[in-house]
């Protein structure tokens, strides 16, 4: 069920209404609701992979019970070990295994010798990247003995399937999310009310901006070879706010949806487009996924505590899992290592850590230093967006070989119709609301404030109305 949908638009009153209005006095009853709408929320999709869900989390339900028992080291990394191979064997299996023989077959036809497969063409099950991960942060963390087994199964089930941030994150801790299913929830307007601005900003990011936007990107990269810098460059920075919209638009309205129901979700983005370096970007870009390959890969690797040579190791590593977690294509690999090669010289001049605070905190407008540093850092994610994009590695290579290469900066007609002088307005004004708001989630507070949502309210509808409601981008992953 997609949240830009009808589907949800009836669902998600209907379960706030029973939650709210029938059983708020029963905490239990609470829970088991939220797990069955999330099931049914999942199952719309399809039903057969709720199969893998409730297995994930019976597995690891049961690991947590008895890693709490079992006090033996090795008997405590052999049950750990069956968490890692289930959880990762399956998002493997079901993510990756077209991909590797595919890629077998490709590898002996370079040496002329034809191999034939009968590759099974697996469907991707929505959110298995997701909630792999999260069941995965719950099992270490109890290994670890940094958190207590869960010992009620609806809780766990309804925190491993909460269908707010099942399918596209953000991916929660058990430390943060898990004990919320064991507190009384009482209703409350301010947050409520947060959630619902929240979820407006979502969907104004998603259906009018990032929609908007992947119009002229299909068309633009599926002619690349036709067309002059100008639109190249204009397909490049139309995708890196499509992306963008896409994406953190799911996590504000994953993130407000859940505080309508009392719980509170980690933030997955604090504009990212105005980092000062990469570094910063990446402190704020899909936050839950970064943070979790932090304290779960980067730091038991050793982090940055070590020699300069594991550090390079370390940061190559975290960069090009992080990338192939995207996808089973090399185009993520790629583009997870332009991202390692564009952090590998702050980390060696330790200027890695240098921006850690919102940009001009005190100020209205950056400073020029700043401003060269955003849009420099910007241009780099841009070009590296380009790789996420392409359908392959030679598609992408060509389309920044033509952009750099064919300087002709006339405006051209696509097949559509050309640039579209509203969307370039539209990302403008998106841009300005994002910078004036930057220290808060959303820009409907202060001044103006009901003039900006009945303003936003009308885009979302209009624009949904021509909308092919596509899908959100990060479904695939």
């Amino acid at each position: 069920m997609f949240f830009n949908s009808i589907a949800f638009l009836i669902f998600l009153p209907t379960v706030f209404f029973l939650y709210w209005f029938v059983f708020k006095k029963n905490l239990k009853v609470q829970n088991i609701l939220l797990l069955v709408a999330s099931y049914f929320f999942y199952g719309w999709w399809d039903y057969r992979f709720l199969v893998l869900i409730a297995l994930s989390t019976i597995i690891d339900f049961v690991i947590g019970l008895k890693l709490q028992n079992e006090t033996a080291n090795k008997k405590r990394k052999f049950l750990l070990a069956i968490s890692l191979i289930f959880n990762l064997g399956m998002l493997g299996f079901f993510k990756y295994y077209n991909f590797f023989v595919d890629s077998w077959i490709n590898s002996w036809s370079l040496l002329g010798v034809t191999m034939h497969a009968s590759t099974m063409q697996i469907i991707l099950p929505v959110g298995i990247s997701f909630y792999t991960f999260q069941t995965l942060s719950y099992t270490i963390d109890v290994y670890r003995k940094k958190l207590k087994p869960n010992n009620n199964f609806v809780n766990f089930a309804t925190f491993v399937a909460f269908f707010p941030q099942l399918v596209a994150g953000p991916i929660e801790r058990a430390t943060n999310l898990l004990p919320q299913f064991s507190i009384k929830r009482v209703f409350n307007f301010e947050k409520a009310k947060s959630g619902i601005h929240l979820i407006i900003w979502g969907l104004f990011k998603k259906v009018v901006i990032a929609d908007s936007c992947a119009i002229y990107v299909n068309t633009i990269f599926d002619n690349y070879q036709e067309l002059n810098s100008l639109t190249l460059i204009v397909g490049a920075l139309y995708f890196a706010f499509q992306i963008y919209g896409d994406f953190s638009g799911y996590s504000d309205i994953a993130i407000g949806t859940a505080r309508l129901f009392g719980f509170n979700l980690m933030q997955n983005f604090n504009y990212p487009y105005f980092s000062r370096d990469v570094a910063e970007f990446w402190r704020r870009w899909h936050i839950s996924l970064s943070t979790w390959f932090r304290d779960y890969l980067y730091i038991p690797l050793g982090g940055s505590r070590t020699s300069k040579v594991k550090q390079l190791r370390n940061v190559f590593v975290i960069f090009l899992v992080s990338g192939f977690w995207h996808g089973a294509n090399w185009t993520f690999f790629i583009w997870g290592a332009l991202h390692a090669l564009f952090f590998i010289p702050l980390l060696l001049r330790k200027k890695n850590r240098n921006n850690i605070n919102q940009v001009s905190e005190q100020a209205m407008l950056p400073s020029f230093k700043e401003l060269i540093n955003m849009l420099f850092t910007f241009a780099l994610v841009t070009i590296a967006w380009v790789f996420f994009r392409a359908d392959s590695i030679t598609q992408a290579i060509n389309y920044i070989i033509r952009l750099f290469s064919n300087l002709s900066f006339k405006i051209e007609y696509l097949s559509n119709e050309n640039y579209s002088l509203e969307i370039m307005l539209l990302i403008g004004v998106f841009m300005v609301l994002e910078w004036f708001h930057r220290n808060s989630e959303h820009p409907f507070l202060g001044r103006l404030k009901w003039i900006k949502i009945i303003a936003v309210v009308i885009m979302i509808l209009s624009f949904g109305v021509y909308s092919d409601h596509q899908e959100f981008i990060y479904f695939q992953f």
